[in-house]
């Protein structure tokens, strides 16, 4: 027996591995998974260029719980260590770096996660062990090797009795870490971290219910048998090629990603690329809801089939985090910080060819059936418009198949709305004025007044839609998009031929005079209009500006015009060319006058859904009494 010192000169890396290597503990498990789906993938390797004569056979990676004794074990059928590897492998490298990890990691490491930085994985163990074994015996005709090392520096190093090749690590649990005892908390991790694995996962036995010939009788009873009990799926859909698989199974992948989604997906993208990178994946448009953030950290991220995280912020583009899937790369540096992640131009080349690859596949489903993606247009909008306002190259590419739909279920490309309206909704100034509805039902009397003069109405009611507008006006010459609600019909695209007002200037100046006596002047300007006289008598507006920037701010931006603190200011329009204006004017007492602009105020705010409480209640009242 061969004992000695670990090779590192700093006395204190086990607590620090302890405390810091990694900040969730069960981490440890993937670790020793990870190094064992390793051992057996190299020894597929070395037979099948016949480096080796030994037969690969059917391996698989086994984890035992001895509750009773306190033990984890890991087994598999992989390569094998000879007792100089393991001096090797196991003593050498895993150090070579302590005192770097030291200096690099003693105030940081529990954010940063460092995964196989320093060849630590297997030394994850002693966050949880106060000692751990390695039994192992090599694929060549050599002794095996047992070497036991209790959390010092120290280990002893002998030869070892097992017979079979391959690695058994042997996990001693501390006390305060018994959860790791449990074969519920142990199934729960091997389905959390290693579902996809390429090695299969032996975890205990099943019980399987076996299929009845066709001859038995109605009241046989089914035979069971036990047979392993295999966690993970060693090929999943995304390490084949797409030409290999069909719609239902890539619906059937998604299910088992997500078992309790109980919606099919929209649709799916393939991702197979290998230079300038390695990347695979499937990613799937879920439908959408209309907040943004509860979509968020449902892609998982891979190394290798080895489950690493769902926060995929600075490797997937924003805007496609709300979308659902798997990415599998093992050129993603997973083993240090976020900003240096965000910083490092494999993962930006990365980012760039998803956002390449989702803007084809949406352009090739536009193209090939455009009546399919126009029904699923509501639940893909926002992240479509999202990627229209976070990354440029999106925008550009999404002017072939962002939609723009209109009240009336109309679906059109910027050009193709472009070509209808641009002789009609072009103000006298050369303009081209779009004009949208955010509520059709809230904001009906504004559309109609609108299609009346034969104007298109878009129907735009994403929570982003201010920040878009705003992007698209800047982006192209002479454009403007207006809220139908946000001024009379007349005054939305002004043209030369506008109405004359049947009152004088001294009748205009009497009645704005007597309208600002009763409306409170701290919600409301008055604004006196001549409008057709047909048109309402009174109409409510709110500045596109004011209530564009006010929105803006809520959805995040547009902080800089200090608007998020300010009341409520809105435009009292009052038709000169109505005839109940005219009453209100000649109305001979100011009491019967006051209750004349009071109650035509409270039907403009009924309609713009402004009337509400006491206010409401008073205005029922009056008007019940004003019928009697």
């Amino acid at each position: 027996m061969a004992t000695g010192n670990i090779n590192v000169s700093v006395e204190n890396i086990f607590p620090l591995i302890k405390k810091f290597l990694y900040s969730d503990h069960e981490i440890f498990l993937r670790e020793l998974i990870s190094n064992a789906t390793d051992a057996t993938l190299k020894l597929k390797h070395l037979t099948s260029i016949g480096e080796v004569s030994v037969e690969y056979g059917n391996p698989v990676i086994e984890v035992k719980v001895d509750k009773e004794g306190k033990k984890l074990h890991v087994i598999d059928q992989g390569i094998g260590m000879t007792k100089e590897e393991v001096e090797k492998y196991i003593n050498e490298v895993a150090f070579s770096g302590a005192e770097e990890f030291l200096e690099k990691y003693k105030d940081s490491a529990k954010d940063s996660g460092i995964i196989g930085h320093f060849g630590l994985g297997f030394y994850s163990a002693f966050m949880v062990a106060h000692k751990v074994e390695i039994i192992t015996k090599s694929f060549k005709d050599e002794p095996a090797a047992h070497w036991t090392c209790e959390g010092t520096t120290k280990f002893t190093l002998e030869e070892g009795d097992k017979q079979e090749r391959g690695t058994e690590i042997i996990v001693h649990i501390n006390e305060d870490e018994e959860e790791f005892l449990e074969e519920n908390r142990i199934q729960e991790l091997l389905v959390k971290y290693n579902k996809f694995m390429p090695i299969p996962i032996k975890f205990g036995t099943t019980e399987e219910t076996l299929p009845l010939p066709e001859d038995a009788p109605e009241d046989a009873e089914p035979e069971t048998k036990t047979v392993d009990n295999i966690i993970n799926n060693p090929e999943p859909a995304w390490t084949k090629q797409p030409t290999e698989l069909e719609e239902k199974d890539y619906n059937n992948f998604y299910r088992e990603l997500y078992p309790m989604q109980f919606e099919e997906p929209l649709f799916h993208i393939h991702l197979n690329v290998d230079y300038p990178f390695n990347l695979t994946g499937i990613l799937y448009f879920p439908k959408m809801n209309q907040d943004m953030n509860i979509q968020k950290d449902k892609i998982q991220l891979y190394q290798n089939q080895v489950y690493v995280t769902d926060n995929v912020e600075g490797i997937v583009p924003e805007f496609l985090t709300m979308l659902r899937g798997v990415i599998d790369s093992p050129d993603i540096p997973l083993n240090v910080s976020r900003s240096y992640l965000q910083a490092d131009s494999s993962v930006k080349k990365i980012s760039s060819y998803i956002t390449r690859k989702v803007a084809d596949k949406l352009k090739t489903l536009f193209n090939n059936n455009r009546d399919d993606f126009e029904k699923k247009w509501n639940d893909i909008k926002i992240v479509i418009e999202y990627g229209m306002l976070s990354e440029e190259k999106f925008f550009d590419k999404a002017q072939s198949f962002a939609l723009y739909p209109t009240v009336d279920n109309k679906f059109y490309t910027f050009e193709e709305l472009e070509e209808k309206i641009k002789e009609n909704q072009t103000d006298k100034d050369g303009n081209m004025v779009v004009l949208y509805a955010s509520n059709q039902d809230e904001q009906h009397s504004y559309i109609q007044a609108a299609k009346d003069k034969g104007y298109q109405v878009l129907l735009l009611d994403s929570p982003i839609i201010s920040h878009l507008l705003q992007k698209l006006e800047s982006s192209k010459e002479k454009l403007s998009f207006v809220r139908v609600d946000s001024d009379h019909v007349n005054n939305l695209i002004k043209k030369d031929d506008e109405n004359i007002s049947k009152l004088s200037d001294e009748e205009k100046e009497k009645l704005k005079s007597d309208f600002e006596k009763v409306v409170p002047k701290e919600k409301y300007t008055v604004q006196l209009e001549a409008m057709d006289s047909n048109a309402a008598p009174l109409i409510i507006t709110q500045p596109e500006f004011m209530r564009r920037m006010k929105e803006m701010q809520q959805t995040g931006g547009g902080g800089m015009f200090g608007m998020g603190n300010m009341p409520e200011m809105y435009n009292l329009v009052v038709n000169t060319n109505h005839d109940l204006i005219s009453e209100i004017l000649n109305t001979k007492t100011d009491k019967k006058q006051e209750r004349l602009i009071k109650q035509s105020l409270d039907l403009a705010r009924l309609s713009q859904n402004l009337l509400k409480g006491e206010e409401l209640t008073a205005f029922i009242k009056r008007s019940f009494d004003m019928v009697k």
